[in-house]
């Protein structure tokens, strides 16, 4: 299923189920057809779909020994309440093709909730990320200690061999 998340505020997801073999465009069908007229003008799907309010409907069908199960999922960027009506007139839904079908809202999912847990989320594996960074970056290297006086120093420094040379070659 292929779902465009970039302006989808919700998403209906339902369960359907049919006495019998259906496809794809038979459920699609039903879902256009037996909510047509139903809401008003407002909410008609087709004009929503056109209007870029409710995205593509997917649907998800298997068959098995003479009945059909499918999953229903329709993005929506209208209001809650809108939403909410559309979600509970998909269940007035009784035939899908020839079949009896009944159709059964699983969840109406606010998609931005998710996207929201999923930015938590990454933004504290960053900020992990970044503090182990700087804690590595910020941890002393061991001081070793050079020429006969046993001044410290930084073991990559290269002044190491110079700095105990020129001293040893001073007289005072």
């Amino acid at each position: 299923m292929n779902i465009d998340p970039s302006t989808t505020k919700y998403m209906i997801q339902a369960r359907m189920e049919a006495e019998g073999i259906v496809e794809k465009p038979d459920v699609v069908g039903a879902v256009f057809g037996q909510t047509e007229g139903l809401l008003g003008e407002e909410l008609d799907l087709r004009d929503l779909q056109k209007g870029g309010r409710i995205g593509r409907i997917e649907v998800d069908v298997q068959s098995k020994k003479g009945r059909s199960e499918g999953l229903i999922l329709i993005p929506s960027s209208l209001d809650q309440v809108e939403t909410s009506i559309l979600a509970a007139a998909l269940e007035t839904i009784d035939r899908v093709g020839p079949c009896k079908a009944t159709i059964k809202v699983e969840k109406v999912e606010d998609v931005r909730v998710t996207k929201r847990n999923k930015i938590i989320e990454r933004a504290r594996a960053l900020l992990s990320a970044m503090v182990e960074d700087s804690k590595r970056a910020s941890r002393c290297p061991r001081l070793s200690r050079s020429g006969p006086s046993g001044y410290p120093q930084d073991p990559t420094s290269r002044t190491a061999t110079r700095s105990s040379s020129s001293k040893a070659g001073r007289t005072s």
